[in-house]
């Protein structure tokens, strides 16, 4: 089990949007790695821009693990998704998801599936958005698959797509795409919003999770509103998880205190029930 946070690489755009800590990695790093954090997840968009041995030495010396790479921008920032109704937005989406595959592959990390996946238009029928989204998802893990990267299928609120908003349509499309490496992960955000029981939702599809995102109701850092990560944490637990959890948040009031609000509220908890040190 880690307690990981969110980083955005160098090639994101600086923005108060930005869930993540940005800055220089090395500077990244080092705060997260003095709040006493296990691990990182990437948020990236050009990680061929970046150097991947100086990342490896970062890991190193601050005993972070890079647990999993977004591909999220490449929707946010670009637009570019699996079922745009032009076939060359849709290529471009899926050369840039090979590239982050290629990244994460160095780093021995999964890579993420969110907004990425595109939604539900009026220029395509339900059947064809669906249809190349499966499409989609089969070349990228039979890409991933020789290079030992799992993929993780993200259920995301309505607020954001209508497409794949529950575990259930998350995990059918899992069961539709049929590869070993095409699973999903929790979002607690979103499931808190999106399922009729939380916590009913985590046990009945816990087979197919592979990772786990943290946020608070309002999308601040845990312990700022009204879940029980207590709960939440302990129901993950007695399903046998013993992954990655990653904060996904807004970096309120601004990217130490966030960092820092999330790690007192959740290690005292990891600890409770997971018995870590």
């Amino acid at each position: 089990m880690r307690l990981c946070y969110q980083v955005a690489t160098p090639d994101v755009a600086v923005s108060d949007d930005v869930t993540a800590y940005q800055g220089p990695l090395a500077e990244s790093f080092r705060a997260l790695a003095e709040l006493g954090y296990d691990g990182v997840e990437f948020m990236t968009l050009n990680p061929s821009v970046l150097n991947v041995e100086e990342i490896k030495r970062l890991e190193e010396a601050y005993g972070l693990k890079v647990v999993l790479v977004c591909t999220g921008e490449i929707f946010g920032q670009l637009g570019l998704s699996y079922t745009d109704p032009d076939t060359e937005r849709r290529a471009e989406a899926l050369r840039r998801t090979k590239e982050i595959i290629d990244f994460a592959a160095a780093l021995n990390a999964k890579i993420n599936i969110g907004r990425i996946r595109g939604q539900y238009r009026r220029e395509l029928t339900k059947e064809e958005t669906e249809t190349y989204a499966v499409e989609a998802f089969r070349t990228i893990a039979d890409y991933a698959a020789p290079k030992g990267v799992d993929i993780a299928l993200e259920s995301v609120t309505i607020m954001q797509t209508n497409f794949i908003n529950t575990l259930a349509e998350a995990a059918a499309m899992v069961d539709r795409v049929d590869r070993s490496n095409f699973r999903l992960m929790m979002d607690v955000f979103h499931l808190n919003l999106e399922e009729k029981d939380l916590f009913a939702a985590i046990r009945k599809y816990s087979d197919y999770n592979i990772h786990v995102h943290l946020a608070d109701n309002n999308r601040r850092y845990p312990g700022h509103c009204g879940l029980d990560f207590e709960k939440i944490l302990r129901t993950f637990h007695e399903t046998g998880y013993d992954g990655a959890f990653t904060t996904e948040i807004y970096q309120i009031p601004d990217m130490k205190g966030a960092a820092r609000g999330a790690a007192e509220h959740l290690r005292p908890i990891l600890r409770r029930v997971y018995g870590e040190t």
